[in-house]
């Protein structure tokens, strides 16, 4: 069966989803008023379908007239938590990385496919970098995480995720050209490790290495975040220890304590027209 195109997308449907990712982001603070505000929905329509999600059970209001997420929707992510969170033990690689490095460390793996951020501890100094949540997919070109599993991917299969949609310079450092992108790669390959040096985020680096299944296939990584200034002072060192985690995470996998294999992507021809790469 053929994938919806944008005629057969309910507009209804999308708003209500989006309102209620609103008010999972918001923490307690959602009003109607806020969120007509800030999704840019009638005041009208937004009450419409406020009141469809709570009759749901998918959000609560409460009574100062604030909006929260429901048992309906809380349901649903401990549904998606078990099905596509990391295992313990991967938690436990991470949360030891953590502790060693007092920085935000993050953990991504692949889920139907796509890379995906799985899990994140904050550090003691927390960077705040905008649409980077647990569930996050895009940008792959400038995230150290997603570029040192790519490193490792057969190049067919690399061209095929990018392939279609055009490139995003997130920062005036994100490389958008091919050639430069598959360079960079290059380096990951030899080095062990992956950088994102504001390619991302301005004043924020994060260094990410791989971790590796019975075969050899990159099945995710691991990464520190860090302010600019502190990752000149220590960068050397947290490469040192993300591919210290990773590396414990691959024995695990080895070992076969930990169940992980590289999924099963099917390159397919690249239409790519230019030596430009897409998010």
């Amino acid at each position: 069966m053929p994938e919806p195109n944008e005629t057969t997308v309910l507009r209804t449907l999308n708003r209500g989803l989006q309102i209620l990712e609103a008010i999972a982001a918001g923490e307690s603070s959602a009003t109607a008023k806020t969120l007509s505000r800030q999704l840019g929905i009638k005041i009208g329509t937004c009450y419409h379908l406020l009141r469809t999600l709570k009759a749901g059970e998918y959000v609560v209001r409460l009574p100062d007239g604030r909006y929260d997420v429901g048992p309906k929707a809380a349901s649903l992510s401990r549904h998606l938590q078990r099905r596509s969170g990391p295992a313990v033990e991967l938690v436990m690689v991470l949360t030891r990385l953590h502790h060693r490095s007092q920085e935000t460390s993050y953990m991504t793996g692949w889920y139907h496919d796509r890379l995906f951020l799985q899990h994140f501890l904050p550090g003691p100094n927390t960077v705040l970098i905008p649409n980077l949540d647990v569930g996050c997919t895009g940008f792959m070109h400038a995230r150290a995480s997603c570029k040192a599993v790519l490193a490792f991917l057969p190049e067919e299969t690399v061209t095929a995720m990018f392939d279609g949609a055009e490139p995003a310079a997130l920062t005036c450092r994100t490389l958008t050209d091919w050639d430069s992108f598959m360079m960079d790669l290059a380096k990951v390959r030899s080095r062990g490790y992956a950088t994102d040096l504001e390619e991302f985020t301005e004043n924020v680096c994060c260094v990410a290495a791989p971790f590796f299944d019975r075969v050899g296939a990159p099945v995710g990584s691991f990464t520190v975040s860090v302010p600019k200034p502190r990752f000149q002072q220590h960068g050397a060192w947290l490469a040192t220890e993300v591919r210290e985690a990773a590396s414990r995470a691959t024995s695990l996998i080895r070992n076969g304590q930990i169940a992980l294999t590289y999924p099963d992507l099917e390159p397919r021809p690249a239409r790519r027209s230019s030596h430009k790469i897409a998010s």
